[in-house]
């Protein structure tokens, strides 16, 4: 038995802190953002596990109260997902930034990859700077990891409508099955790069 127990500490425990994309709204099993990135993760030959710390219509606040048990002492590296659900609402970015810079702050010396999301023009152009600049202002204050957008690579090959068309749900939100994986295929390199900095 103790050579099991060796064998389970070398695996890196991620927790992936997040809303509804993190948690795999409106998917069927298997097909969310975190089982489709362990099989990369384990296709790549990445030796983590990915916990799925992600709850549908949380804002950065609903991350941050669940931080601590969120942190448990086997997790190793966090992956912090949030915001989109304080744009949806339209919280002030100082509100959204500051329960950022709290979850920072309580991930004390864990690696943390942070991603952003990019703020739409509806809400004015001071919001849009002032919310697009947190992220990676916050994870340059930190040492953090900083991929700037979760949903970015759905219109890195493609325009918006026809993105719109191939990789979301009926709901204009939220990736469907293929829209996951083309946002994995991205995300997946800095995923390994954050394991690569556990000690």
């Amino acid at each position: 038995m103790a050579g099991a127990g060796v064998a389970q500490a070398e695996t890196v425990t991620v927790a992936a802190l997040g809303d509804s994309l993190t948690a795999g709204y409106g998917l069927p099993d298997g097909q969310g953002f975190v089982p489709q990135l362990q099989a990369w993760l384990d296709a790549e030959g990445v030796d983590a596990r990915i916990v799925n710390a992600g709850v549908s219509g949380d804002t950065t606040a609903g991350g941050l109260a669940r931080l601590d048990w969120t942190l448990t002492p086997e997790v190793d590296a966090l992956i912090v997902a949030l915001g989109g659900n304080d744009l949806l609402r339209g919280l002030p970015p100082a509100t959204s930034r500051a329960n950022l810079d709290g979850i920072l702050a309580g991930a004390g010396a864990l690696p943390v990859l942070v991603i952003g999301l990019e703020a739409p023009g509806n809400y004015g152009p001071a919001f849009k700077a002032a919310f697009d600049a947190m992220y990676p202002e916050l994870a340059a204050e930190y040492g953090a990891l900083h991929e700037t957008s979760f949903l970015g690579p759905l219109i890195a090959e493609v325009g918006v409508a026809e993105a719109r068309a191939r990789y979301m749900q009926g709901d204009g939100i939220h990736p469907n099955r293929d829209g996951v994986g083309v946002i994995v295929e991205a995300l997946g390199p800095r995923v390994a790069e954050l394991v690569a900095q556990v000690e």
